[in-house]
């Protein structure tokens, strides 16, 4: 990796010197170009220029529609198998038979993987801002699921409707039968295909690293220019943020597999610095996907389950709503919310919604599911934002082209 390190750097300077018919450009004025140019496009969002943006995404989306049907067009053989295997696949679908039972079988699992690690691959692909699934979906799910088990002294909740719906089964457990490893047990398919999903997500940056290390282009992203500046820059860093980027940059480089494993094995932000530098030096594929599957699915999400589910243990929470009770002055009127919520829950929980569960909706229920709607808004503009943006980067591409031939 050090040697491809060193070769990285002479590629880089001498990238550096770009010709223009001829004549060699001053990589400063180049640099304040791009970073014009990147002031630029950055102001191009819905709250600042909604039409132009609308009209920069409409014309990306047609851009990106007709780049993936000219590959589809030169893969023929690709899509008919795939068509084929498809309508196969309708055909035993909707076909009576024996074999029904196996096919809803399957399709539960299916279904249930495939909502998982869709959710796990929109925390991490990097479409937009990302959409923080795990505090809007897993993690609510394990905490709901750690909550019935302590209420129903059991995990063995009724199927269905788990996981759609929890419900306690009918018959009573054992006070104290619970323990911390049966909730693990229990949540460890939908946290696992979780976790796969974030280290899907984590494939792009490394393709692309991997790719315009091997072509020598300049790659058309901003992180990986970044990466290369802050490579070019390394002795210069002093801000902490620059230091952690190089720690985590040269804990990848040096010591490989387990480094990568390390990254991924915590909560890390900075973890697409480590799928690009894998890709720009050329860490073997397995090895960057292995670690950082083992990391996010495995280490990863058995210490993010253990936490939420030792936060919601039934004695943690009642402390929780007894300290907020001890609040001055305002502490039973927020202690009540709470302690609502957690009786409707319970009454759910024993099919008791007849006997006297609040008809109205309590306000912690109402403002969690505001606060998704929020959440998944804000996401769904910011991909439009990233996609106007990456429209109006195509446009410059093409003016400085055009600059290039005069």
């Amino acid at each position: 990796m050090a040697e491809n390190g060193k070769n990285c750097d002479q590629r880089r300077v001498a990238m550096n010197k770009e010709q223009y018919n001829g004549n060699f450009t001053d990589p400063s004025s180049m640099n304040e170009k791009k970073k014009r140019d990147r002031e630029e496009r950055q102001n191009i969002v819905l709250w600042r220029q909604p039409l132009i943006t609308l009209q920069y995404f409409s014309l990306e989306t047609l851009e990106i529609l007709k780049e993936w049907t000219s590959k589809l067009w030169h893969r023929q053989n690709i899509v008919v198998s795939c068509l084929l295997l498809l309508a196969v696949l309708i055909a035993t679908y909707y076909v009576e038979g024996a074999h029904q039972q196996y096919v809803q079988r399957i399709e539960k699992q299916f279904l249930l993987y495939a909502y998982w690690i869709g959710l796990g691959i929109l925390s991490s692909v990097g479409l937009g801002t990302g959409l923080h699934t795990f505090l809007l979906y897993l993690g609510p799910h394990i905490a709901s699921v750690t909550l019935a088990a302590y209420e129903c002294n059991s995990v063995n909740f009724p199927e269905p409707p788990y996981p759609d719906q929890i419900i306690c089964p009918d018959e009573e457990g054992i006070e104290g039968s619970v323990s911390l490893w049966s909730i693990i047990s229990k949540v460890r398919i939908e946290a696992c295909m979780w976790g796969v999903g974030t280290a899907i997500g984590e494939l792009p940056p490394y393709f692309m690293a991997r790719a315009a290390r091997l072509s020598g282009a300049e790659p058309d992203d901003e992180e990986y220019q970044e990466f290369e500046e802050m490579l070019e820059h390394a002795e210069a860093a002093q801000d902490f943020a620059s230091r952690a980027k190089l720690a985590v940059q040269n804990l990848v480089q040096k010591v490989g597999f387990f480094g990568i494993l390390a990254c991924a094995s915590i909560p890390n932000p900075l973890f697409d610095l480590a799928g690009i530098t894998c890709g720009h030096f050329l860490v073997p594929f397995w090895t960057f996907f292995g670690a950082t599957l083992i990391g996010k699915a495995i280490i990863k999400m058995h210490i993010q389950k253990i936490f939420v589910i030792i936060t919601f243990s039934k004695h943690i929470v009642e402390q929780m709503v007894a300290f907020i009770g001890a609040v001055p002055g305002i502490g039973p009127s927020l202690q009540k919310p709470f302690q609502e919520y957690l009786e409707a829950q319970r009454q759910k929980l024993h099919h008791r919604r007849e006997m006297g569960t609040p008809q109205g909706e309590n306000w912690l229920s109402w403002m969690f599911e505001k606060l998704v709607v929020a959440m998944v808004c804000y996401f769904i503009l910011s991909i439009i934002n990233s996609m106007a943006q990456s429209y109006a980067k195509r446009i410059q591409q093409r003016f400085n082209a055009e600059e290039k031939t005069k």
